[in-house]
């Protein structure tokens, strides 16, 4: 049952909703300055809200965003890699914190989430005052809708004002590939790097699975290697975890590389790390050693090698094998087992690029064979 009464402040007079929860309990709502109001609010928020099953308690709507944040994040913990849940830790805090945590969720409108997301990318709403990339500006809107999907969930709001929202679109950075031969330049140039370098580049593995590599991962007689982990910079510290996609594998080394893993075997335990770095050895390779500034390691051995071709950096060095895989004739399957892939089309899709020249192979195979069984004149005559 709802009431509306009346009642007088120093402002003049207003108007109180008295209601009914659907547990019993009685409460109101008040300072509607027009009776009307009064009754519109009462319509839709109680009469209506009840009928359908879809009462949301006023001052449920009241809790800030912080405490729903912690509560999402602790989620988080529990089944993201420890790596992004600090990476999704840091970015609540560098670009969404100030803006939210402090605001009660019932307060929180879908035109000031679109404000806050334009925003940050346009610089105007960071705290330094840089605009911040398409991935960034992402992951924190999705952050925020994840947080308002549980105050929805927990009936605290009707509808969550973060979905929907317009984000900007993350630019395809185009893949630089590298020759077998500037392959082998570069790597010579890399110094003790050398190795890694020729791994990378040859194997396609990611930096944080070669540098999870032990000995035991090594099959020498298959030339085969195990890829069960990866191991990742958290807050200074060394995070071993699965791959990125979750999924253990084993993948071929191509026979150029059996001397040099043979070598880094030997005289090691099983347990042993295949790749250290000769200052720490024993140790991880850390971030330090997987560089992506145009100072580090690797864009000094790209000037050894006399290769400009804009900023490559070390991932760049997986895609140099997907494409000297396909050069090499792998099919799509072999590639996304080697990269570790969800899926074939995961690989078409980020590789298309490589694929183009199976369609003028496949045009080739095709007019030969309609050669070779004599119906090529005759279609390019026009008969039937």
């Amino acid at each position: 049952m709802v009431n509306i009464a009346s009642y007088q402040t120093k402002a003049g007079k207003r108007y109180r909703v008295r209601y009914r929860k659907p547990d019993g309990s009685q409460t109101d709502k008040r300072g509607f300055k027009r009776k009307l109001d009064a009754e519109t609010w009462a319509a839709e928020h109680v009469t209506v809200a009840k009928a359908r099953g879809e009462y949301i308690d006023p001052r449920d709507g009241n809790i800030t965003v912080r405490p729903l944040y912690e509560a999402w994040i602790a989620k988080k913990r529990i089944s993201a890699k420890e790596s992004y849940y600090h990476t999704l830790e840091g970015a609540w805090a560098a670009n969404a914190a100030d803006m939210w945590d402090s605001r009660r969720v019932n307060t929180i409108t879908r035109e000031e989430v679109q404000r806050w997301a334009a925003s940050i990318s346009d610089g105007t709403g960071t705290r330094d005052g840089r605009p911040r990339s398409a991935t960034v500006v992402i992951r924190v809107v999705d952050m925020l809708a994840g947080i308002l999907d549980d105050a929805v969930s927990d009936r605290r709001i009707p509808s969550n004002p973060a979905r929907g929202i317009a984000k900007p679109r993350k630019r395809k950075r185009r893949h630089m590939y590298l020759t077998a031969a500037e392959l082998y330049a570069v790597a010579d140039g890399a110094k003790w790097r050398r190795d890694i370098v020729l791994t990378l580049g040859l194997c396609g593995m990611r930096w944080g699975e070669l540098a999870a590599l032990r000995v035991r991962d090594v099959d020498l007689e298959r030339h085969r290697l195990h890829i069960g982990a990866s191991a990742s910079t958290v807050a200074g510290k060394v995070v071993v975890s699965d791959p990125k996609t979750y999924d253990a594998r084993s993948i071929m080394y191509p026979e150029a590389l059996d001397a040099m893993m043979r070598r880094r075997c030997e005289g090691k335990s099983d347990d042993d790390l295949l790749f250290d770095a000769p200052h720490r050895p024993g140790e991880y390779l850390s971030l330090a050693d997987c560089p992506t500034s145009h100072d580090g390691w690797f864009s000094v051995a790209l000037r050894r090698a006399g290769i400009d071709r804009g900023h490559m950096t070390v991932h760049d060095l997986r895609h140099t094998a997907a494409s000297l895989m396909v050069s090499a004739g792998a099919n799509v399957k072999a590639v996304q087992r080697q990269l570790g892939h969800r899926s074939a089309a995961m690989t078409l899709d980020t590789y298309a690029d490589l694929f183009d020249a199976d369609l003028d192979d496949l045009s080739a195979a095709m007019s030969d064979m309609l050669a070779r069984e004599h119906v090529g004149k005759t279609w390019a005559d026009g008969g039937a």
